[in-house]
């Protein structure tokens, strides 16, 4: 049997198909790996700024500066496009650690910060290495002042400020460097919280004011000192410090203006420059808006919710009153707070639920932004009369009238406004949050309200008197009116709470201090504008209020109206003055009366004094013989006139002047109305109208004018007889 034999592969030929395949594969591999390189060369070809950062992250110290070309192209290179579009956060870390770790000297240090424009952020980061690289000491005093006026400069755009505050006091120890000393400080005041207000540090500043003299730098940073802790500095500073902190950008300003306008599409709208407008350099507000409201958003919003179905339902996505009401104890309040004075339901929300933990986030929130905006802006800033402020505050009052309730947040800032303010900025909204204030203890009245106001009253405009007297009669009223709902809910004789612990009898001595100051600005406001009419009739608004504060609020108070008011309303030239004064002594004497019927029948002591009734019983008397018995000037009144000097100056009848016929103000009333009850007398007798007939007349036509307060007091005041036109007899 023969065998089949299977001949063998050639090894030759196996072995040149393994090597072929071999050779093959290295082949691809190495064509990858040059055209690979060949598109990173081109990359790198197109954008140069690559390169450039690669260097300059990897050159090493002592590396030589003269005839260095490529240090020389790659400056060129960062410089170009830093100055066309600005640097990328990537970028500026490089450059910056080159920069300060002096690798190559300071002639590339200095002319690397230079071109150090950002395009969106500068990292926090990148800025704490700096600072650690110049506490190493190696820096020129020059090279240091550059630096941080660069960070002074890109301040509003680094990307979070913790980390800097983390090293507050590194940056502290070089406020004895004489040069570094204005910038250090402006930095300083920028970073500045109560935290970090320090007995050694106001020390520190205290001891370079005394050497250094009264330089702006230092009194701006030791009065922001001031502010969070008054115990600790004891320096008495001025609140208006002219020149403060002067603009240090002008390396860097026109190029980050002309960078932010070719990129204005692409870099982050909540990151505006504080050199697009022209702002003086002491200002700490960091324009980022806080002027405007946020939108209301929930707290998490990775997932759209549609259905108010879930388990906590945001308040962003409640959009009527019968949702809220639905999802009452369901809702979860926004990420940022101020965001509920926009909203009507959120304002429900807080009115319905009374939320302790969202009164709490919303004050807090006020109190920071109002601080930032007003106290610690600087002269042209968005707080000095824009349309912004002016909307924020509007909407910050309706919400406390929606609420009928203010916020303790505000209530600290006014009182500290106050001190500050100069009576035009941002008027009507100023003395709107004036007239919210919540009860004042008696004893801080005068520290926190007469003193600030008394000064602006005295040196501003009447108008402005006629705001504040305005402002302060609605905060009376609001006073009043939180006392009558609170006796009615708790009862009469339980003590009031409020927000500054005031008893009841304390509300009542803190309603009477603020009428009588109220009385002190009158009469002083009074005679310096020589009896205004418009002012004199806000004061007699403010005492419409006084008069009836017994019978319409129930506060067993009467607080008469003081002297100097009284006679100049008396012989004021316009009737409706006299008028409304005759209303106010009615509703007095309406008030004293049901007082004294109320003590004599629960046999109380009330808090009306009987100097009280003798004043009224003065006012009285005085104003019925002036103007209805014709006996002014008599002895024991408080305008009284020897007899040799009325008789001087030849006024016939003069105890007659000021009556209802001859008073100034009814002078024409009595002339018109004998034209018309004798058309045919040429001649005008005014003492015909005393007769018997048209006396009653005569009254009955002054009361068709609209003058009911002087009817009222007369019917009340004189008995029926006298004021009947068929009376037979006379006035």
């Amino acid at each position: 049997m023969e065998a089949t034999l299977i001949p063998p592969i050639p090894p030759d030929l196996n072995s040149s198909s393994s090597t072929d395949s071999s050779s093959t594969s290295n082949r691809s591999i190495c064509r990858s790996l040059r055209v690979a390189e060949k598109a990173k060369r081109e990359s790198q070809a197109k954008d140069p700024i690559v390169a450039a950062l690669e260097y300059f992250s990897k050159v090493e110290k002592g590396t030589p500066i003269q005839g260095n070309y490529e240090l020389e192209n790659n400056l060129v290179a960062v410089e170009r496009v830093a100055y066309s579009k600005g640097l990328s956060p990537e970028a500026i870390s490089v450059m910056l650690e080159f920069a300060m770790s002096l690798r190559m000297g300071t002639r590339p240090c200095v002319r690397i910060l230079k071109c150090l424009l950002p395009s969106t952020v500068v990292p926090h980061q990148a800025v704490v290495r700096a600072v650690v690289w110049l506490c190493v000491g190696k820096l020129s005093i020059a090279t240091q002042v550059l630096f941080i006026k660069w960070v002074l400069t890109v301040f509003d755009m680094i990307d979070a400020k913790d980390n800097l505050r983390a090293i507050y006091g590194f940056l502290f120890s070089f406020v004895t460097e004489e040069n570094l000393c204005p910038y250090i400080c402006h930095l300083l005041y920028l970073l500045t919280r109560k935290e970090c207000v320090r007995l050694f540090r106001v020390r520190k500043l205290l001891e370079l004011h005394s050497k250094m003299g009264k330089q702006p730098y230092l009194l701006h940073l030791l009065s922001l000192y001031k502010v969070f802790c008054p115990e600790l500095v004891t320096l008495s500073l001025n609140s208006r410090i002219r020149a403060g902190f002067r603009n240090h950008n002008g390396p860097w300003k026109l190029a980050l203006i002309a960078i932010q306008k070719r990129t204005a599409g692409r870099v982050s709208s909540d990151l505006p420059l504080a050199l697009q407008t022209q702002v003086k350099a002491g200002s700490r507000k960091r324009k980022l808006g806080h002027m405007d409201l946020p939108v209301l958003t929930a707290v998490v919003q990775s997932q759209k919710q549609t259905s108010l179905s879930k388990m906590v339902v945001p308040l962003a996505h409640i959009q009527t009153f019968v949702q809220l009401l639905e999802n009452l104890h369901l809702i979860e309040l926004p990420a940022q707070m101020g965001s509920l004075l926009g909203s009507g339901v959120a304002l429900h929300f807080l009115d319905c639920v009374q939320d302790e933990s969202a009164f709490l986030r919303l004050n807090f929130w006020l109190g920071h932004s109002l601080h930032e905006e007003f106290l610690f802006c600087g002269h042209g800033g968005v707080s000095q009369g824009s349309d912004e402020a002016v909307l924020f505050l509007e909407r910050l009052l309706s919400t406390q009238n929606f609420l009928q309730e203010g916020f303790s947040s505000v209530e600290a800032f006014l009182y500290k406004f106050l001190n500050v303010w100069d009576g035009s900025l941002l008027r009507p909204q100023i003395l709107a949050l004036l007239s919210n204030l919540p009860v004042v203890p008696s004893s801080c009245i005068s520290r926190l309200l007469s003193e600030p106001l008394m000064q602006l009253f005295f040196t501003s405009t009447v108008f402005f008197k006629c705001g504040l007297i305005e402002s302060l009669n609605g905060m009376l009223v609001k006073w009043l009116t939180w006392h009558s709902v609170h006796a009615l809910e708790d009862g009469r004789n339980v003590d009031l709470d409020t927000s500054m612990n005031v008893s009841r009898s304390g509300f009542m001595l803190s309603v009477g201090e603020l009428v009588r100051f109220v009385g002190r600005l009158a009469s002083l406001g009074l005679q310096l504008e020589g009896c205004h009419s418009l002012l004199l009739s806000f004061v007699l608004d403010f005492y419409d209020t006084v008069c009836d504060i017994f019978q319409k609020y129930g506060l067993p108070l009467v607080v008469m109206i003081p002297p100097s008011v009284f006679y100049l309303a008396m012989f004021a030239f316009d009737p409706v003055s006299v008028d409304r004064l005759a209303q106010i002594m009615y509703r007095y004497k309406i008030n004293l009366t049901a007082a004294k019927k109320q003590e004599k029948m629960t046999g109380q002591a009330f808090h009306i004094s009987r100097q009280t009734y003798q004043e009224f019983n003065h006012y009285h008397v005085f104003m019925v013989n002036c103007l209805w018995n014709s006996k002014i000037f008599q002895p024991g009144d408080d305008i009284e006139l020897s007899e040799e000097v009325l008789h001087q100056s030849g006024v016939p009848r003069y105890w007659a002047s000021f009556s209802l016929t001859h008073h100034p103000a009814f002078h024409c009333y009595a002339i018109d109305f004998h034209h018309k009850c004798w058309p045919e007398r040429r001649d005008v007798d005014l003492k015909s109208i005393h007769h018997l007939q048209p006396w009653g007349w005569y009254l009955e036509y002054l009361f068709t004018q609209g003058f009911d307060g002087l009817r009222k007091f007369i019917q009340s005041s004189v008995s029926t007889d006298t004021t009947s036109p068929t009376s037979s007899q006379g006035p």
